[in-house]
């Protein structure tokens, strides 16, 4: 199956570019960063072939979806939002969502801010952040430094974004890799952070691994964020610390069932008490790194297809 043709729906007061393909119970397939909903493209084929319609955005920020200028136009009640009104605009009252790395942090906490809307959720690589008696950002900050990217990207807004569009081609080749940091962490050097990264011509330390993509799949990523930059979907980042203060009101737990699958090699953690606040999760883990639905699109299927089967079927 050719991967669908994209059309701009209205959701939330935004635009989003969408991709559709299959009829029965819906699946939204919700992307990280910094990806595409291209990055799903394994994934439809055999859910379609299950009797799904399977819906999967470019989320706001990227792609030729609409990219609000304001950083605070990123928080998690917005990015929620936009996931009840893509239901609305096919006309769902709930679905199955999938995320991935930064679409598994919205679709945990869409089963928070609008538990009537998420019937089952997949996610990959990211498991659930307990929202914690400290400020995520400062958190992170006291243990891991000013280099750590996501208290580099708060910390110092602009630069970053700058530094992956001039580095665009070589950032995207740099950081799309499997099994990444197998062997170990990432060294860059002095001051490492993403923006090394982005400027190194070759990689140093564990991540070594091979190019995840082929050239004409990386043209796709590539011409997408030629398209949107990077400060829409670096701003989900410069919303942790507001992020953090919405979920007060919010209790800290997912009760609707849900499947968690790692990567052994990923940098994300994996976690080591889900079950406190996923009390009807399924954990699986696969031998890749962080881009689990592309470097091990058979396995991710074979175990997605087999948890919809008993708690979501088709």
């Amino acid at each position: 199956m050719s991967f669908p043709k994209p059309k701009k729906i209205d959701v939330n007061g935004i635009q989003l570019e969408t991709f559709e393909a299959g009829e029965g119970k819906p699946l939204v397939l919700c992307h990280g960063w910094p990806e595409h909903a291209y990055s799903w493209r394994y994934q439809i084929e055999p859910l379609v072939e299950l009797g799904y319609h399977v819906i999967i955005p470019n989320q706001r920020g990227y792609g030729n979806s609409s990219a609000p200028e304001s950083i605070e136009d990123y928080d998690i009640e917005r990015l929620t939002g936009d996931l009840c009104g893509v239901l609305d605009y096919f006309g769902y009252d709930d679905a199955c969502f999938i995320g991935h790395d930064w679409g598994a942090i919205v679709v945990w906490n869409m089963a928070l801010i609008h538990p009537n809307r998420l019937k089952a959720l997949i996610n990959l690589s990211v498991p659930f952040m307990e929202r914690g008696s400290e400020e995520w950002v400062g958190f992170w900050e006291s243990r891991l430094g000013g280099d750590f990217y996501i208290v580099h990207f708060n910390r110092q807004p602009g630069v970053a974004d700058a530094a992956f569009e001039q580095n665009l081609d070589q950032f995207l080749e740099n950081i799309y890799r499997t099994n990444q940091w197998k062997d170990k962490p990432v060294d860059l050097g002095p001051g490492m952070n993403l923006i090394t990264l982005a400027s190194s011509p070759k990689l140093k330390g564990g991540m070594t691994g091979d190019p995840l993509m082929s050239s004409e799949d990386l043209a796709v990523f590539k011409n997408a964020f030629q398209i949107s930059g990077f400060s829409g979907g670096i701003n989900w980042y410069r919303n942790f610390t507001r992020n953090w203060g919405i979920l007060a009101k919010y209790p800290q737990k997912v009760n609707q069932p849900a499947l968690m699958i790692y990567g052994d090699y990923d940098s994300v953690p994996k976690s080591s008490n889900l079950e406190q606040f996923v009390p009807n999760v399924t954990e699986v883990s696969f031998d890749c790194g962080h881009w689990i639905q592309q470097e091990r699109p058979s396995q991710t299927n074979t175990a997605i297809k087999e948890w919809l089967a008993q708690h979501y079927p088709g």
